[in-house]
């Protein structure tokens, strides 16, 4: 048996085994490299892990992640579900619009679905309860909305993607994710108005009675001016890039001090006990991630010194000379994975083969990093591990097999924006290339 199929058959075999997905690629790595190299090449471990996250840019996902863990104890997401109900008014499917909403700006802070699914569930879940939504569907909205944040900047999922790929711009990619993020949530908004019509959900308002048109236009203003401070935080952030004001590892860091400032002094939700928390919290995330990545790095050497990920490339290659049916199995690839992994390790593990195969199919980097970015937010809610839904069935007190049937239904949503992304790719690259970035 060749050295490459022991690598892959030793990882694939120790996640079966239910070994986590960091010490699966390391350990996979090794038996590769005991395998097709000296065993002297195991002292090359130490080097490979530090080279893996010794880069400037991966400085952003901790800092980013700290800035959804601040804004969520804010009280943040409770400001904008008041101001986006206070806007829209009660109708049906008033609640379901105002959850989409939410999660797409909550998106716009964290760059992560799983921490915006947590906060938009705690807040949101309760209030649609109350108008009638059954708690599936309600579980299952906020996480499908939520997996948007892996496409609306900040997006760690992307962040990682430049860091993989030779060349590309992260600014260009924050960009380019902008428009399939909005495509995206419209996508899923359609659906859950027809779902709420047809089964009159909320039909008298949240709490089951009509508000005064005078009453609610003041409460517009108070909520605007409530919600404010959360609704600036991603203007700050892509302001900030598109002036040149700072790069986005800085950008992660003025989001990390809005933060902090909207929590203490604005909000007043958070006091400096709370920011040590915090700190932990995040420092514990960040870790779990990071391990992952050095972990990778193994993985990632060994499969290149033994030529695996070269192999997997032409064989992919030689399957069609269509790149469009490539394309597609491709995507039906990362969908399944999709449901398995979380996005962090599909592009450490994929991307390494797939890159030769948008090298030599030309397409673009950056409007492949988007498709792949939608396809992955797709597995974040579809069973069996669905990441988000994990998050809002917990909250919601269900089972996650409850959810199944809407799940699929907004896969299906879901798919068809990403289906208009691949067919016209300026839904992409229109806003980088207007902005002047290089999309390659």
């Amino acid at each position: 048996m060749s050295p490459d199929l022991w690598m892959l058959l030793a990882f694939a075999g120790l996640l079966i085994a239910g070994v986590p997905v960091a010490f699966s690629l390391g350990l996979a790595g090794a038996a590769g490299i005991l395998a097709g190299l000296s065993p002297a090449m195991l002292a090359t471990l130490g080097t490979n892990t530090y080279n893996s996250i010794a880069k400037y840019p991966l400085i952003a996902i901790p800092l980013f992640i700290l800035t959804g863990l601040i804004f969520e104890r804010s009280g943040v997401a409770l400001r904008l579900v008041r101001f986006a109900q206070a806007l829209i008014g009660p109708r049906h499917g008033g609640l379901a619009l105002v959850a989409v909403l939410v999660c797409m700006i909550m998106g716009g802070m964290s760059g992560s679905g799983p921490a915006d699914a947590a906060a938009v569930a705690m807040v949101m879940l309760p209030s649609m309860t109350r108008a009638g939504y059954p708690k599936p569907f309600s579980a299952t909205l906020i996480a499908v909305s939520a997996s948007t944040a892996i496409l609306i900047p900040p997006s760690v999922a992307l962040i990682l993607y430049s860091i993989v790929v030779p060349g590309v711009d992260l600014r260009a990619l924050f960009a380019a994710g902008l428009f399939p993020g909005i495509l995206a949530g419209l996508a899923l908004l359609v659906p859950a108005l027809i779902v709420s019509k047809r089964y009159g959900w909320e039909c008298r308002g949240w709490e089951g009675g009509a508000s005064v048109a005078g009453a609610e236009r003041l409460r517009v203003g108070e909520t605007f001016r409530q919600a404010l401070p959360a609704l600036f935080a991603p203007v700050l952030i892509l302001g900030g890039l598109r002036s040149g004001l700072f790069t986005p590892t800085e950008a992660a860091v003025v989001a990390v001090a809005y933060g902090v400032v909207v929590g203490l002094f604005v909000t007043r939700e958070l006091g400096v006990k709370d920011l040590w928390a915090l700190f932990g919290e995040a420092a514990v995330i960040s870790g779990v991630v990071m391990l992952i990545i050095a972990l990778a790095g193994i993985f990632a050497w060994a499969g290149t010194m033994l030529g695996t990920f070269r192999h997997l490339a032409e064989w992919i290659i030689s399957l069609s000379d269509s790149g469009v049916l490539l394309l597609v199995l491709i995507m039906l690839a990362v969908l399944a994975a999709g449901m398995l992994l979380d996005a962090i390790s599909i592009y450490l593990i994929m991307m390494p083969i797939l890159i030769p195969v948008m090298q030599h199919f030309e397409w673009n980097p950056v409007w492949f990093g988007i498709l792949l970015a939608m396809n992955i937010a797709i597995g974040q809610f579809t069973p069996p591990v669905a990441v988000n839904l994990m998050v809002t069935t917990e909250v919601a007190k269900i089972r996650l097999e409850q959810t199944l049937g809407w799940a699929l239904l907004f896969v299906v949503a879901m798919a068809g924006a990403l289906a208009l992304v691949a067919l016209f790719p300026e839904i992409a690259l229109w806003l980088p290339r207007t902005l002047g970035y290089n999309v390659g």
